[in-house]
């Protein structure tokens, strides 16, 4: 009995394009969760007594760190006051005539219509950071303004 070579090799070839076609439609392995990063989570340091939520984690994990990067340079000039230095900053600078239509926030621009006044020397010695500034009393607080630029560098409310 004599066997023909292409009746023998299509039912095998068949077969294996069958098999390759099943393969390929398979689901992908399920991936694999990330290896640890050491001591590093997110970004952040996660070993006990490490601080949390510090500068030094990337925006995308931290909304206050988000926030912080979408402000002005100047604004981080007041960032770090304590409770006590923006109590003393209001009270000092809040005792002149307010502007009353004035609604400022942190990285805005003063208008020129707006009359600024230098930050009291005794202000600046109490508080460093005021050195240089000048201010406008508002309604609800007082804003720290850069004098060569009129941004307004720090809004602070009353309490």
């Amino acid at each position: 009995m004599r066997v023909d070579p292409i009746r023998m090799t299509l039912p095998i070839l068949a077969l294996l394009c069958g098999t390759g076609l099943a393969l390929a439609q398979q689901p992908p392995p399920a991936a694999q969760p990330a290896p640890p990063q050491g001591p590093f989570v997110n970004g952040a340091l996660a070993v006990p007594g490490a601080p949390a939520n510090t500068d030094t984690v990337p925006a995308k994990y931290s909304a206050k760190n988000d926030a912080d990067d979408h402000q002005i340079i100047a604004a981080y000039t007041f960032k770090k006051l304590t409770p006590e230095q923006r109590r003393a900053i209001v009270q000092a600078l809040k005792q002149g005539p307010a502007a009353p239509r004035l609604k400022a926030e942190v990285g805005q621009v003063i208008p020129l219509a707006v009359e600024l006044r230098p930050v009291p020397e005794e202000l600046a010695a109490k508080v460093p950071e005021t050195k240089g500034y000048q201010y406008a009393a508002t309604d609800t607080g007082v804003v720290l303004v850069s004098p060569a630029t009129r941004y307004v560098a720090g809004a602070l409310a009353d309490e």
